[in-house]
């Protein structure tokens, strides 16, 4: 992936009871290259191409002929996209299960690690990228965190609204309320993420301010950084609200975190799709209006008690 891969604003990024493994334990699902990928998980499976779909028609001849989107994601991020029964499910696989009705093709699912994500779609292994990807607009310019230009970027179609969720040992021993609260304390986060940058801007702040060392740790996980705020080795995780609250509530049987969340900073997750490729990008955008109007995209929200990232209209580069 390129330079600029973080997951979400400027503040942060986000991952049942059959979750908590994935989200607490330490497992780590797929933590190699983008190019280690988990095939086992087609939205829907078997799905063969529908031309009487009502927007067949406007999917590009290629994804026409192939009868398959193929989607880049990293599913280790519960509730919005994780492995379950060797299956990627969640809510993402959700909403692109409706979407294919639209469309008249199958959304396919393969896994890879998230930094790597942009890059592989540019390289051709993906059509796109579904997987709690913040639009922002370093992305879309393909701007590395220092301004540089690193690639051509992207475009997106905004699906979801999610803001920052600092996760905290159950208790919340340190006191945390906001991310100012963390200055002078450790902090652990998803390599590659927003809320690394989020993290390291943080730190500017609290040294800016005069209140103390913000140190950072980074894992090639999130489920690592969240076994080390459970240790006792950071005072908390940064990741998305949704994902936050999904872990405080499951893992441990909701005896292991808690979650505390700041809606000031909602941002967009969006389907990242190569700029070249406006065909299937505007595609996508009337099969999610479509679904947001015929209340099908709601229902895949409520399964997974996420109705409250809902957005009502799809938009194209919404991000900030």
């Amino acid at each position: 992936m390129t330079a600029s891969t973080t997951r979400r604003t400027t503040a942060a990024r986000s991952r049942i009871a059959a979750v908590a493994a994935i989200a607490v334990s330490g497992a780590l699902i797929l933590t190699g290259c983008g190019d280690q990928t988990d095939k086992g998980s087609s939205t829907p499976s078997g799905q063969a191409a529908n031309s009487s779909a009502p927007l067949f028609s406007k999917l590009p001849k290629k994804i026409q002929d192939a009868g398959v989107i193929k989607v880049g994601t990293d599913a280790t991020y519960a509730p919005m996209e994780f492995t379950e029964g060797g299956k990627i499910v969640g809510v993402d696989p959700d909403i692109a299960a409706a979407m294919a009705k639209q469309l008249g093709v199958e959304f396919k699912f393969e896994s890879g690690t998230f930094d790597t994500l942009i890059g592989s779609m540019q390289t051709g292994r993906s059509d796109v990228v579904m997987s709690s990807l913040t639009d922002t607009k370093a992305r879309q310019e393909g701007l590395d965190d220092k301004g540089n230009k690193t690639g051509a970027g992207v475009d997106f179609v905004d699906y979801f609204q999610a803001s920052t969720g600092i996760l905290v040992k159950k208790g919340n021993p340190e006191g945390i309320k906001t991310l100012d609260d963390l200055c002078g304390k450790k902090v652990a986060v998803q390599r590659g993420t927003t809320y690394e940058q989020s993290a390291k801007d943080q730190a500017e702040k609290c040294k800016k301010d005069g209140k103390g060392e913000l140190s950072i740790e980074s894992f090639p996980t999130d489920a690592e950084a969240q076994t080390r705020v459970k240790a006792g080795g950071a005072a908390a995780d940064l990741n998305d609200s949704p994902v936050a609250a999904y872990i405080a509530k499951t893992a441990g049987g909701g005896n292991d975190f808690e979650a505390i969340a700041n809606p000031t900073d909602a941002g967009f997750f969006g389907i990242a799709v190569d700029k070249k490729n406006t065909e299937l990008r505007d595609a996508l955008q009337q099969a999610l209006d479509a679904i947001i109007k015929d209340g099908t995209y709601k229902a895949a929200l409520d399964k997974w008690n996420a109705g409250s990232g809902a957005v009502t209209e799809a938009k194209i580069n919404a991000g900030q």
